[in-house]
């Protein structure tokens, strides 16, 4: 199966061409704007660098967050209007899942972290298993103090990955048992090993359906209403 994976959820940026697991071609940059001006030149980057056509592709696999916003979106509109023009199938993935399942953690509970801005965080929590993590604890989106509490009520020995670099120092400051690792980011290669067998197995959907999974409502959404609830428009 050959899926190209995008990922331009978070903080950063990438492409990559994967091949029944195998990384073929990759490409990445750390920046959290101008995502539509990279990921074409980067798509065609990994194509040249593969040696493969897009025509050869199996299916295309997206982050659809949680994560920004405008990052979300334009992720997934290159990804619709691939596999639209291309015909092929399309999935969406979890940016928390990538995040654990590259995460070096031997024995240790993970919690995935991605920042969300505004002061909060989207978590998960997830058990090693071999080869990968298994979601435990479902996403949800808290508050940094919240999440410090989520950590020491948890008596297991913890990883703590993704954007913690994000959090207010005192957040993770004298946490016994809790580390932090990488990755800081989740990244296409990721993606596309979770789906491979999905995409074999023909679990994947109409382009019009991959939907962004944002824990909340975009911020000028919130904006308009707190402007329309303040009366200043009707």
């Amino acid at each position: 199966m050959r899926i190209l994976g995008i990922d331009t959820a978070t903080g950063a940026s990438s492409v990559a061409l994967v091949e029944s697991r195998r990384l073929v071609a990759s490409a990445g940059r750390t920046g959290s704007r101008d995502h539509d001006a990279f990921l074409i030149p980067a798509i065609d980057f990994c194509f040249a660098q593969a040696g493969w056509h897009p025509e050869e592709l199996d299916g295309v696999v997206v982050d659809v967050g949680p994560g920004l916003f405008t990052g979300v979106r334009v992720g997934i509109a290159t990804a619709q209007g691939l596999a639209t023009m291309l015909g092929v199938p399309i999935m969406g993935a979890s940016s928390l899942d990538a995040l654990a399942l590259r995460a070096t953690t031997g024995h240790r509970y993970i919690w995935a972290v991605v920042d969300v801005r505004r002061g909060e965080v989207a978590v998960a929590g997830y058990q090693p298993v071999p080869g990968g993590a298994a979601l435990d604890a479902p996403p949800e989106l808290v508050g940094y103090q919240q999440f410090r509490g989520i950590l020491e009520s948890d008596a297991r020995e913890i990883l703590v990955v993704g954007d913690w670099e994000a959090l207010p120092g005192s957040v993770l400051r004298g946490l016994r048992g809790v580390r932090t690792g990488m990755p800081r980011y989740p990244s296409a290669d990721a993606l596309a090993e979770m789906v491979v067998a999905k995409v074999g197995r023909g679990e994947f959907g109409h382009p019009r359906e991959v939907r962004p999974f944002y824990m909340r409502e975009p911020d000028v959404t919130l904006g308009s209403v707190h402007r329309r609830e303040a009366g200043l428009w009707s």
